[in-house]
């Protein structure tokens, strides 16, 4: 019997697709959507720009970033931002660890129940702030008043009363189903016969999640943490559509104050400058986030 070997020629080098000629427009577009707003307001953030008075521009150097960092209303955004994305993320990965355990079993009415509980995240924000305030948390007609009166308690106005926690409920309602979506994948890859063997071997329910389930989501929690902390840090429409960054400053975060001082005091160079630190600041923590995930990556391979 004798083998014939097929010889394939190679394709000659100008018939091959070039790949710079099918990344280029994306990269392109890439490049535009994101670097050129950047550059620009980099460029206002060195400049006087006040719409109220458009004719007196002009170069003014590190003057805007000396005037946030020297209000203190700055500094208390920065903390009110940090205080929020830190609370939203403890609820969020805590809960939605929590239920994607919950939907990893097997129960009658899971689907459903499933497409219920991921629901809220397809609620646009604006819409998800007015429901809360206006349906939920309101001290005369909202859900939570009439509860308070049928058990004979005085109703709680929320927004005025506890501004920070409303709008951390408010925000972690809407991001409990992301988590969950990405805990709930993650786990899809953990063998049932492995929790199964653990039974068998005496491990209860506890000793299932804390030393089996916990660390196999390891890797997805650093990165349910990552994208949501990026996200976080540009909470905007809840704080608009709810408090307006009040009562005082009670509320206000970094997002809000650089709307504030663009539409507010109409200082668009100083509110440039607060978008660069905000991008110095989302920096920092996807950074720091990013070396979580690193080691635990490592930690995986080992």
């Amino acid at each position: 019997m004798t083998y014939h070997r097929v010889l394939t020629r190679p394709r000659p080098q100008a018939l091959r697709p070039n790949s710079l000629w099918l990344l280029g427009p994306a990269v392109l577009l890439l490049i535009v959507w994101t670097q050129i707003p950047f550059v620009l307001t980099l460029y206002h953030s060195f400049r006087r720009f006040n719409l109220l008075n458009p004719e007196r521009q002009g170069f003014v150097g590190f003057e805007n970033f000396a005037s946030l960092l020297t209000d203190p209303i700055f500094w208390t955004a920065i903390l009110n931002t940090l205080v929020l994305v830190g609370s939203v993320l403890l609820i969020t990965v805590a809960v939605g660890l929590l239920l994607a355990v919950l939907f990893y079993q097997d129960f009658p009415g899971r689907a459903l129940a499933r497409t219920l509980v991921i629901s809220p995240f397809f609620v646009m924000p604006v819409v998800s702030a007015l429901i809360w305030k206006n349906m939920l948390m309101h001290p005369v007609y909202g859900l939570f008043a009439w509860i308070a009166e049928s058990l004979g308690q005085r109703p709680i106005d929320w927004l005025a009363a506890h501004p920070m926690p409303s709008i951390v409920i408010m925000v972690s309602w809407q991001w409990i189903p992301f988590a969950m979506l990405l805990i709930l994948t993650g786990l899809q890859s953990l063998s049932k016969e492995q929790l199964e063997a653990a039974k068998i071997d005496g491990a209860n329910a506890w000793q299932e999640f804390r030393y089996i389930i916990v660390p196999h989501l390891a890797q997805t929690l650093s990165v349910v943490v990552m994208l949501e902390t990026i996200f976080l840090l540009t909470i905007f429409a809840e704080i608009y559509a709810s408090t307006s960054g009040g009562p005082g400053l009670a509320t206000t975060t970094l997002p809000y104050l650089i709307y504030l001082k663009a539409f507010g005091e109409y200082r668009i160079g100083v509110a440039a400058a607060g978008a660069v630190f905000a991008v110095i600041l989302a920096n920092i923590v996807a950074i720091f986030v990013l070396r979580m995930i690193g080691r635990n990556l490592q930690g995986g391979r080992t």
